[in-house]
C-alpha cells in the first residue's frame, strides 16, 4: 500500500522557511509602521487595535474585545480604565446581564480615532501607489491566500456597513471617487470630475443644515458611496451624487443611501424629489424606479467626451 502523506503537525518545519516568514514579519512591521509607537502616534498598535474594534464593532462587551485581540485581561483593562479616564469610552449595563458592561466610543473618542484610521488608510495607499493595477490585485490576492491557509477554519469575518453624515474631507472623496468610476466604467474624461468638483463645492458654500443633509457609507470602516439632498424650493428637494464604489456593490447600500434621503425629504415636508441622471447607468436608474421615481423629460446631450441621453426623474413625495 502506499505510504499515508504525513498530517501537518507531524511535517517537520523546514528552518529555512521560518527564517523566510521571520524575515517577512521584519519587512512588514518596519515597512508599515506597526512597531511602537504606531505611525508616529502616541499610542502602541494595541491601543489603536481596542479603538478600531469598538469604532466598527460596538456595544462590545470587555470579554468580547479581549477575545477578538486574543488580549491578557488585565492588560486589556488598564486600556480600557485609561480611554475611559480620557472620557473616549462609554461603559453602560449590558440589557439581560447587569454584570457586564457594553463598550462604545463617546464622539471625542471617535475624533482621537479618526485621524489614526485615515493615517493607517494613507499609509496603506503610500505601499500601493508605485505598483501598477494588476500587481496590487495580485499582492492583495496573495494577503488574503496567506490569510486563508493561516486560519482555514475561521469564518469569513462580517462586513460592517454603515451610513454616517458628513465630515470634513469627505466631499473631496467624492469628487474623486466620481472622476475614477465614470472614467474607468464608462470612459468619460476629466470635464465630468470637473462639473462634480463645482456641484460639491457650491453645496458646501450653499449648505442649509435645517433642509439639507449628506450620507457617506462605509464599509469596514472604508468610505464606499455618497448621496446628498439639496434644497431646489420650500416643496422641491433634489437628489444628488449617488455614487458606491464596486467592492461595495451587491450589498444594498445604494438603496439604504437613497431610502435615507426620501426619508429626511418627507420629514422636512417637501412635497416633491427630483433627479437628474443618464439613460446608460441603468444601476441606479433601478434604484430610482424601484422607489417610485417616474421619467418625466430626456434630451440627448453630447458631454464628458461621450454622446449621451440625460433624463429627470420626479417623485411625488
Amino acid at each position: 500500500m502506499p505510504d499515508t502523506p504525513p498530517s501537518p503537525q507531524s511535517t517537520p518545519v523546514d528552518p529555512d522557511q521560518v527564517r523566510a516568514l521571520r524575515a517577512f514579519n521584519r519587512f512588514y512591521t518596519q515597512r508599515t509602521g506597526l512597531l511602537d509607537p504606531y505611525l508616529g502616534s502616541a499610542f502602541s498598535l494595541t491601543e489603536v487595535r481596542v479603538l478600531y474594534e469598538l469604532a466598527h464593532h460596538t456595544p462590545c462587551t470587555a470579554s468580547e474585545l479581549g477575545r477578538r485581540l486574543l488580549l491578557d485581561a488585565g492588560y486589556l483593562s488598564r486600556i480600557v480604565r485609561r480611554f475611559t479616564g480620557a472620557g473616549w469610552i462609554t461603559r453602560s449595563p449590558l440589557p439581560g446581564d447587569a454584570r457586564q458592561h457594553a463598550l462604545g466610543l463617546t464622539p471625542q473618542g471617535r475624533a482621537a480615532f479618526e485621524p489614526l484610521q485615515q493615517r493607517s488608510r494613507d499609509e496603506a495607499a503610500h505601499l500601493l501607489a508605485p505598483l501598477a493595477p494588476d500587481q496590487r490585485q495580485a499582492l492583495v490576492s496573495a494577503l488574503a491566500r496567506a490569510q486563508r491557509l493561516l486560519a482555514p477554519d475561521a469564518p469569513a469575518p462580517a462586513r460592517t456597513a454603515v451610513l454616517r453624515d458628513v465630515r470634513p474631507g469627505d466631499m473631496g472623496w467624492v469628487v474623486q471617487q466620481h472622476g475614477e468610476i465614470y472614467a474607468r466604467e464608462y470612459g468619460w474624461n476629466s470635464e465630468f470630475e470637473a462639473l462634480v468638483a463645482e456641484i460639491a463645492a457650491g453645496m458646501i458654500r450653499r449648505h442649509d443644515p435645517a433642509w439639507e443633509r449628506g450620507w457617506i457609507a462605509e464599509l469596514d470602516g472604508e468610505r464606499v458611496g455618497s448621496v446628498f439632498v439639496v434644497r431646489k424650493s420650500e416643496t422641491e428637494a433634489q437628489l444628488r451624487l449617488l455614487i458606491l464604489s464596486p467592492a461595495a456593490r451587491g450589498l444594498g447600500l445604494g438603496a439604504r443611501l437613497a431610502d435615507e434621503c426620501l426619508a429626511f425629504a418627507r420629514a422636512k415636508g417637501y412635497r416633491k424629489m427630483v433627479l437628474w441622471t443618464n439613460s446608460i447607468l441603468s444601476a441606479a436608474r433601478a434604484i430610482y424606479a424601484k422607489r417610485g421615481f417616474t421619467l418625466v423629460h430626456s434630451e440627448a446631450h453630447h458631454g464628458y467626451g461621450k454622446d449621451l441621453v440625460g433624463e429627470t426623474w420626479e417623485l411625488a413625495l
